[in-house]
């Protein structure tokens, strides 16, 4: 399958409905990039540090953050000097206005060229549902186990991120039950509901137009583990106090 064609089709579920779920072929497609060289980033999310920030007291979170600036009248895209993770209250009622420092992506992320090329064109995506000149752009790969028992993806509840656009891509699912994503129109009732279990499937969001959430992970037969990456996009810089 060429790439224009789920490409196309991406902008259009964007600019028509607010969101647009890509099984992981489309999405691969989309996106230009090829599962194997993704593959070999995979066992990268066995290494991340837990989250020390957790407000519920949970300690079902690890983590890492990196920040880049996708530029499309020059420079593509660049790393920027390490940063917190920072968002208001109204946007997280749990973690809002906390500054949250966590351990950068792992250089062997960063520097695969999969990595430039996945979120470029993620952006790019983004970038043809509403003109912009650069993005700002956080990148945080989660792991949210159940070796304590339940383990929770979204502990803010359903939410919006205070950016343009989000782009969500499950990179593991393994020995757990739960996990139903689900994503509502920000001003009305209707919404879908849906369970992402093959690995590079992604959801594409309008962060204006929705509101999204996921539910609660339990232990399968054993505890096991829901791997993803959440990356985000925003015109007018990084998010910051005051």
């Amino acid at each position: 399958m060429s790439k224009e064609l789920p490409h196309r089709e991406a902008v259009e579920r964007l600019s028509l409905w607010g969101y647009a779920f890509l099984p992981a072929a489309d999405a691969l497609a989309a996106l230009d990039v090829g599962v194997e060289q993704l593959n070999a980033l995979r066992d990268t999310w066995s290494r991340l540090p837990r989250d020390m920030y957790l407000r519920d007291g949970g300690r079902y979170r690890s983590r890492r953050h990196s920040c880049f600036v996708q530029d499309f009248t020059s420079s593509g895209l660049s790393a920027v000097p390490h940063r917190s993770h920072w968002q208001s209250a109204s946007y997280n009622a749990l973690h809002g206005g906390l500054e949250r420092w966590f351990e950068p992506i792992e250089a062997q992320v960063v520097n695969a060229p999969v990595w430039t090329r996945l979120v470029a064109s993620i952006g790019s995506v983004f970038a043809r549902v509403r003109k912009v000149e650069r993005w700002f752009i956080e990148a945080h790969q989660f792991r949210i186990d159940t070796a304590s028992g339940i383990g929770r993806p979204t502990p803010e509840g359903a939410h919006r991120d205070g950016v343009d656009f989000v782009a969500l891509m499950l990179v593991e699912r393994y020995g757990i039950r739960g996990g139903e994503t689900r994503v509502f129109d920000s001003n009305g009732p209707s919404g879908v509901r849906f369970t992402m279990s093959e690995p590079w499937s992604t959801l594409l969001m309008d962060d204006a137009r929705v509101v999204h959430e996921t539910t609660p992970i339990q232990p399968g037969e054993a505890p096991g583990f829901r791997d993803t990456l959440v990356l985000t996009y925003r015109a007018g810089g990084f998010q910051a106090p005051d």
